[in-house]
């Protein structure tokens, strides 16, 4: 049984601000030992339910924040800031199912801590055929176009919501409430592990009635932006149609092709301020 798993940080237990998660601050090393430890509990209860391969897509800030050498499981490990497919590269058909660690709220949500949607600076909502999405949901367009269930999502309850949108069947650790955006009650982290792990157990013991997200198609993927020079940017790329001042749409039978464009969309902002 091989593991598909996309790990972020924000959802990880006690992370509250960006000082914990982002490589420049004083208590990152701290907490990304922490995120390890989530991603290792999720291989350890996979494996216990019989799961043999894994490969962890760390897809947080420049994506380069676990130790090779300390992932349970052998896992193979694939880093650095620029994926093509951003926080779904190396997922293909040939993988049983996704794990989702450690991830957040949309950054329309109402007080998931640290919450976003890919990039803050430049998208306030984004939603697939008219429901509201997060990161996890947006990634389930990738999940749908290769026929993979997603069946964990780790994170707060917020997070959990969220992805049922997508993948009602889903398994949730919530490791953390939300309390506002820079504020949450998380478990200890042991506590947390030991709900990851069984979590992850569960979710492949029932594997056999999963199905990959069902998103109905044609898709259309609509972006509210922040500012309107993003909003010109991405209307710049092929199949991204301009339908106000801060709106634009993504509409394809490809939910591939979505994500793809998407993606485009996310690379061209982050260069308008790198």
């Amino acid at each position: 049984m091989k593991i598909f798993i996309s790990s972020d940080m924000e959802g990880t237990a006690g992370v509250v601000d960006w000082d914990q998660c982002m490589s420049t601050g004083l208590q990152y090393p701290y907490y990304a030992d922490l995120l390890t430890a989530e991603i290792n509990a999720a291989i350890e209860g996979a494996m216990q339910a019989g799961a043999t391969e894994f490969l962890v897509n760390d897809a947080h800030s420049k994506m380069a924040n676990l130790k090779p050498d300390a992932l349970a499981g052998r896992a193979s490990y694939l880093s650095g800031r620029y994926k093509p497919m951003y926080m779904m590269q190396g997922l293909d058909r040939s993988f049983d199912a996704i794990f989702l660690v450690s991830y957040h709220g949309s950054m329309g949500s109402e007080g998931s801590t640290l919450s976003h949607t890919y990039f803050p600076l430049a998208f306030a909502e984004v939603t697939i055929n008219g429901i509201v999405a997060g990161e996890a949901g947006i990634n389930a367009l990738v999940a749908s176009a290769y026929g993979v269930p997603i069946v964990l999502v780790t994170g707060d309850e917020t997070t959990a919501e969220e992805t049922r949108r997508f993948c009602p069947a889903i398994k949730a650790a919530v490791v953390k409430k939300s309390i506002t955006r820079f504020a949450a009650e998380s478990l200890h982290p042991s506590v947390a592990q030991d709900l990851i792990r069984e979590q992850a157990g569960l979710a492949l013991d029932e594997l056999s009635t999963a199905g990959a997200p069902e998103i109905e198609r044609p898709v259309t993927l609509a972006i509210s932006f922040r500012t309107s020079d993003y909003c010109e940017l991405a209307s710049r790329v092929a199949g991204v149609d301009r339908t106000g001042p801060l709106a634009a749409t993504i509409v394809s039978e490809d939910p591939l092709e979505i994500y793809q464009r998407f993606i485009t969309v996310v690379l061209l902002c982050r260069g308008l301020v790198e």
